[in-house]
C-alpha cells in the first residue's frame, strides 16, 4: 500500500496539482492541514486559487484531512471531506498513523499523545519544514509544504507499506514535487 502525505497547500491549486501528480500511484492521501487560506503571515502562494482547489479536492475520494491553524469553519462548508481536529487516526493493516497539524501542543506533548494512542507513525504539518526521524518506535514525519516551503523545496512524502505474513516493511520518501527527486534531509536519525 502506498500512502501519500502532503501539508500546507495554502490555497495553491498549482502546487496541489503538482503534489497530486507526484502522489498519483498512492492508494490514500493524508493532508496535514492548512488547505485553502494562505494565512496572515504568508505571502499569497503562486497559483493561489482556493475555489479551484476546492473543486479538485472535492473530486477526490481517497483523502483524509487534519485541521490546521489557517483552516476555518467556513472551509468545512465548501470541502466535502471532514476536516478533523485535533487528531486524525488511521489504521492500515497493522500500522497505526496519527496525524495532526501540530500547532496546539508542544512537539514533545504531541509525540507523547501519539505514543499513547498506539501510533507507529506521527504526521505533522505547520512548520513548512520537512522532517523524518524516529523517536523510540515512533516515526515522526513532516512532509514540508507543497506551496510555501520554509526550507526551499516544495515537497510531499510517500509511505510504502509492504506486509507479508511474517514481516512489515515501511519505506519513507520525501519528494520534491517540481523535480520528482527524492530528498535527503539532515534530521534523519
Amino acid at each position: 500500500m502506498k500512502i501519500g502525505v502532503m501539508s500546507d497547500t495554502h490555497g495553491s491549486l498549482l502546487y496541489f496539482e503538482k503534489a497530486l501528480d507526484t502522489l498519483s500511484e498512492c492508494d490514500v492521501i493524508l493532508h496535514g492541514g492548512d488547505v485553502l487560506y494562505h494565512g496572515p503571515r504568508n505571502d499569497i502562494p503562486e497559483g493561489y486559487n482556493p475555489k479551484g482547489l476546492i473543486e479538485k479536492l472535492n473530486s477526490l475520494n481517497n483523502i483524509l484531512i487534519a485541521r490546521g491553524n489557517c483552516d476555518a469553519d467556513v472551509d468545512q462548508m465548501v470541502i466535502n471531506h471532514p476536516i478533523q481536529s485535533p487528531y486524525v487516526m488511521s489504521q492500515f493493516g497493522e500500522v497505526r498513523i496519527v496525524m495532526t497539524h501540530g500547532y496546539t501542543d508542544s512537539k514533545e506533548d504531541t509525540i507523547k499523545n501519539a505514543k499513547n494512542m498506539g501510533a507507529d507513525i506521527l504526521i505533522l504539518g505547520h512548520t513548512h519544514v520537512k522532517e523524518l526521524y524516529c523517536d523510540e518506535n515512533l516515526v515522526v514525519l513532516n512532509p514540508g509544504s507543497t506551496s510555501i516551503p520554509k526550507d526551499k523545496t516544495h515537497s510531499v512524502a510517500i509511505i510504502d507499506l509492504e506486509q507479508t505474513e511474517d514481516e512489515l516493511d515501511m519505506d519513507f520518501n520525501l519528494i520534491d514535487i517540481n523535480t520528482k527527486e527524492i530528498i535527503s534531509i539532515d534530521n534523519e536519525q
